[in-house]
């Protein structure tokens, strides 16, 4: 019943903010637009738009909704680089991981119980190296954030680890799209932010762990 409830406030959470038509304001265009606004309402009141900030990328990244991108953004244009990484790197990492404790309330013992058999190599995969993967995973910015979240929360991972792994694995990636924000009148799409020299950075850092720790354990042995 519990989780029948938290699910209906998912979804209805969902449907309210395309119901609204809120998704029209997450977009390059509309951010550009309230640049200057929303800079003023930071002057007048830097801690309430602060931990409002906080709060609706947290609300975004846990519901899953699109508009992390363009938060980042926003976020980088009012608080600059250094403010804007710290601010973001927390919030999305809060964000992802009430997303993987609702995936794990709502679906883990379902999915383990029809499927567990055969998620078996997989459960034995995330206990032995999980905190590797999901590294690499978050690492290189190829698999959609939400997708991961929801994944994860199906799996044997621990919640701290989740934590923990996102936050670190997050923090280049975060940094990028906040430096990008501070540059926010010179970007034309969000198609430009990551170019393929950027996304081959991250690749090698993200494949970087899996060589060493291979590499060490051929050493041991």
């Amino acid at each position: 019943m519990k989780r029948a409830i938290l699910a209906l406030l998912v979804v209805a959470a969902i449907a309210l903010f395309f119901g609204m038509g809120l998704d029209q304001y997450l977009t390059l265009d509309a951010l550009k637009e309230s640049q200057e606004k929303f800079a003023a309402m930071l002057e007048q009141s830097p801690w309430q738009v602060t931990l409002i900030a906080f709060a609706l990328y947290v609300i975004v990244v846990a519901l899953s909704l699109p508009g992390a991108t363009i938060m980042g953004l926003a976020i980088g244009a009012l608080f600059g680089l250094w403010q804007g990484t710290l601010l973001v790197s927390f919030a999305s990492s809060i964000g992802a991981t009430l997303a993987f404790l609702t995936s794990r309330y709502l679906l883990r013992d379902y999915v383990q119980h029809h499927f567990g058999d055969k998620l078996k190599g997989i459960n034995e995969g995330m206990a032995k190296d999980g905190a590797l993967y999901l590294f690499m995973l978050r690492l290189v910015p190829l698999f959609p954030f939400f997708l991961i979240n929801l994944l994860m929360g199906l799996t044997q991972i621990p919640t701290r680890t989740f934590y923990w792994v996102s936050q670190l694995g997050m923090l280049a990636g975060t940094m990028v799209y906040v430096n990008a924000g501070t540059q926010l009148a010179h970007i034309d799409s969000l198609s430009g932010i990551l170019s393929p020299r950027v996304l081959l950075s991250f690749a090698l850092l993200g494949v970087f762990p899996l060589i060493a720790k291979r590499i060490v354990r051929a050493m041991q042995k």
